[in-house]
């Protein structure tokens, strides 16, 4: 009988950071010398409601095989926008942010898709661009957002550990996962990330696939920046790269893979929780602040080791080893 063999290592991301991060929360008691509250759970979600669309934006277009670096321009520009236009109307400033993500993302996927240029250099210039027309629009100083009604709404406490926020980013999450888990778009960006031009000649619209998912990406950049720009009651014209970085660090452990053609919301959503509850596990144990850079370092470094071609390769070779000393032995059945 043939030994199956577990779930690939990549596979199993999104589950085991998951479950170590809630672990690491859950023991944080024994450091901090005191017992966990409602309150630090509804600020780990708030950490997610942060970085969570910012995440799904960067990590929709991996599945596909490219990379958005404009998702943080993005978030940027949609933050002032709405900070801007939303004094009067909350949702006028959502509106006018969203549409001009939706606005950005498409001529960026426009032009990636029709010209056949790489997404990095379009996307690093879309960044630069963002950053110089945010600027613009605030003077360089961050803007106050006056509507205090408007903050304490999306910050409000719901349950104890929710609010308008983060509810309302994991809702985004399963609509994306419903949508791309029980339609055929989910196995065509994968098929797009995985072989471009076998997923032509199999008759998929790569081209408007491109499209779709920039644009996509860019709303969910820029309603991740509106929401933030309400809750902190202000928008700062340059967020840094922090973002971006934290955005990366929840899409790998969220099992997408830095070539394409592998993720699933569902695994975003997390490796975003994980993220989120290890950044508040810092906070919680009063760590220093560059425990946190050396931890986000570390789970890079693990996950570089498992994408690795010739780390995968030598634990194949080392299982077809042990299965062909297995069926050696006398009494051993194939």
């Amino acid at each position: 009988m043939t030994r199956r063999w577990p779930a690939r290592p990549e596979q199993l991301m999104p589950t085991v950071s998951l479950l170590a991060a809630l672990a690491a929360f859950g023991c944080s008691p024994l450091l901090s010398g005191r017992p966990l509250e409602p309150f630090d759970v509804y600020n780990a979600l708030q950490g997610f409601a942060q970085l969570g669309l910012l995440a799904l934006a960067l990590g929709i277009t991996m599945i596909a095989g490219e990379f958005d670096l404009s998702v943080a321009g993005t978030y940027a520009l949609g933050g002032m926008l709405a900070v801007q236009t939303g004094a009067s109307s909350p949702v006028l400033g959502v509106l006018a942010a969203v549409a001009a993500g939706a606005a950005i993302g498409a001529v960026q996927g426009g032009l990636i898709a029709r010209l056949r240029i790489p997404s990095m250099p379009v996307t690093l210039a879309t960044y630069i661009a963002l950053l110089g027309l945010t600027y613009a629009m605030s003077g360089g100083l961050s803007r106050t957002y006056t509507n205090g009604d408007a903050t304490l709404w999306v910050d409000r406490t719901i349950a104890g550990v929710f609010s308008p926020r983060s509810l309302l980013t994991l809702a985004v999450f399963l609509v994306a996962a419903t949508v791309l888990g029980r339609t055929k778009l989910g196995r065509e960006l994968r098929a797009i990330g995985g072989d471009r031009r076998a997923s032509r000649v199999a008759g998929v619209g790569v081209d408007r696939r491109i499209v779709g998912i920039f644009t996509v990406s860019g709303t969910l950049a820029a309603l991740g920046g509106a929401l933030l720009g309400y809750s902190y009651a202000s928008a700062n014209p340059d967020p840094g790269l922090q973002p971006l970085i934290l955005a990366v660090v929840a899409a790998l452990l969220g099992g997408v893979s830095l070539a394409g053609g592998r993720g699933a919301p569902l695994g975003l959503l997390a490796g975003t929780l994980a993220v989120a509850l290890l950044a508040q596990l810092v906070a919680v144990t009063a760590l220093p602040d560059f425990s946190t850079q050396l931890l986000y370092a570390a789970l890079l470094a693990v996950i570089v080791a498992i994408e690795s071609p010739g780390l995968r390769q030598a634990v194949e070779r080392r299982r077809a080893r042990r299965a062909n000393a297995a069926r050696r032995r006398p009494g051993v059945l194939p």
